[in-house]
């Protein structure tokens, strides 16, 4: 494989994340393993989109970008990345914040996992192995965690960190799952992605990674959206109980 081409791409919605976006970039075009970056930028103010489309000029082939009028959910954003995906030629989908709180070393770990370990789905897990969460409010980290637990006993999936936001998806998911289906915009669609995936059969591994809360730009998160993904979950189960998923063998 060439350095052009590639198996993988690596989707990261940003807001107003200058400080960061050159780096991760960087980052992840440095590693060994060949991945394509698809940038889905959210009408930034701060010129991110700027410094992406500089950066075009030095990856061509590499690094792509979709432009959105505002703030649109990031939900909406990776369902946009997804599909701009699978009009292509990627096996491989990832997920990724922008803000070096997902290791792009890790990313060689998720592919692995996907590529020869048989996973359709795999997660970067901070709750598998313990609590790997690093620079967070101690407040936040149990939120999140027993958010997780809550998520996990409801629904029934067999998954300790349902909240991640740093995964790879297998082409056949993303064409089995009724994208136009999911409802959440905020982080409540990782868990209805999660859900849905789990329902239609598909094998779901957990790697472990360490989560670093972010050092440059601002957190995306606040308690409206925390709000989504608890109440969310009670909608989505009950949902389920009437709704018919596509099965894979």
């Amino acid at each position: 494989m060439d350095i052009q081409t590639s198996d993988s791409i690596v989707i990261i919605p940003t807001y107003n994340e200058r400080e960061n976006i050159e780096k991760i970039i960087r980052a992840v075009f440095e590693l060994e393993k060949t991945f394509h970056i698809l940038i889905i930028e959210d009408g930034s103010p701060d010129g991110t989109a700027s410094i992406v489309k500089k950066l075009q000029e030095e990856y061509p082939e590499r690094l792509f970008i979709v432009e959105r009028k505002g703030k649109l959910g990031l939900g909406t954003a990776y369902i946009a990345g997804f599909k701009w995906a699978l009009a292509r030629h990627y096996e491989y989908v990832f997920e990724m914040d922008a803000d070096f709180s997902h290791n792009p070393n890790d990313l060689p770990r998720l592919y692995s996992a996907c590529s020869t370990g048989n996973a359709d789905l795999a997660i970067g897990s901070r709750y598998v192995s313990g609590v790997n969460v690093v620079n967070w409010p101690m407040g936040r980290v149990l939120m999140s965690y027993f958010a997780s637990k809550y998520v996990q006993y409801i629904t029934g999936m067999p998954i300790h960190d349902t909240t991640a936001g740093f995964v790879c998806y297998r082409r056949k998911v993303l064409e089995t799952v009724k994208l136009d289906n999911i409802r959440f915009k905020g982080y409540a669609f990782q868990i209805e992605m999660k859900f849905t995936t789990f329902k239609c059969n598909f094998k779901i591994k957990e790697v472990p990674v360490i989560f670093i809360n972010r050092e440059l730009g601002s957190s995306k998160m606040n308690s409206s959206i925390f709000g989504e993904a608890v109440f969310g979950v009670i909608k989505l189960k009950i949902h389920s109980l009437f709704h018919k998923y596509p099965k894979m063998n």
